[in-house]
């Protein structure tokens, strides 16, 4: 084989890597926004027509039994439905990440489940009830939901609708960084969040750094109001 053959073909061999290597971050950086944007429609879409039904029914947290609620014979309350799984039952808004941010929450946080909007974490507790209510997004690809997330700081609001009700959280500190296998931070009490007893949370989650997956940026946040969807918006929109 001639030296020119050589180069020849190194050279087309290098001109190729190089076009797959444009198509993969063309993809990674446009088409997986495109797919989330579609997706992400469809499940808003989906939560608009459930909603304008009935079919959701969260409601907000009932108040402590009181003794004669307990007293045998005293009517229960039901339980509410179960989240079906991958599909929506909320929505999330983000003032601090610029108006018209807002994602829809599905239930898991696999993988395609993902790509379609953020994801809740099974287990951990529902919008506004006692407990810590957990969220998962990417930080990048797939609409880039959390790209901003290093942004948020104590006061700001997070806004969670479930259809019936307004749920405000207010975030009390920095996102804090830790590792993957760190599941305390979505404990009912996550650790090394700063509260120190059962409350009402909500602990957002996403990858870092910016491009890579090796940590996790993690936002806690508590239930500072509520208030029924027909009272409008909450003023927190504006804050």
């Amino acid at each position: 084989m001639s030296v020119r053959l050589i180069v020849r073909t190194f050279s087309e061999l290098c001109i190729t890597i190089g076009a797959l290597i444009v198509l993969f971050v063309v993809y990674v950086l446009f088409w997986t926004g495109v797919k989330a944007a579609g997706a992400t429609e469809g499940q808003i879409d989906d939560l608009q027509r459930q909603w304008a039904r009935g079919a959701i029914s969260a409601p907000a947290p009932a108040p402590a039994p009181s003794a004669s609620a307990s007293a045998p014979g005293a009517p229960k309350t039901p339980a509410p439905k179960a989240y079906r799984d991958g599909k929506p039952f909320a929505m999330l808004y983000i003032p601090r990440f610029g108006k018209g941010w807002d994602w829809p929450i599905l239930e898991n946080t696999e993988v395609k489940t993902l790509q379609k909007g953020l994801g809740h974490y099974r287990g951990t507790a529902r919008p506004g009830a006692t407990g810590n209510f957990a969220v998962a997004g990417h930080r990048r690809t797939y609409g880039d939901p959390f790209k901003d997330f290093p942004k948020l700081r104590p006061g700001d609001p997070v806004l969670v609708t479930d259809g019936t009700t307004w749920f405000t959280y207010r975030i009390d500190k920095k996102p804090y960084r830790t590792v993957p296998s760190d599941i305390g931070v979505i404990d009912p009490v996550p650790r090394k969040s700063g509260f120190d007893g059962p409350g009402r949370y909500l602990t957002l989650t996403t990858c870092d750094p910016e491009w890579g997956s090796s940590h996790r940026l993690i936002a806690w946040a508590h239930l500072d109001a509520t208030q029924p969807v027909t009272d409008g918006r909450p003023a927190a929109f504006h804050s």
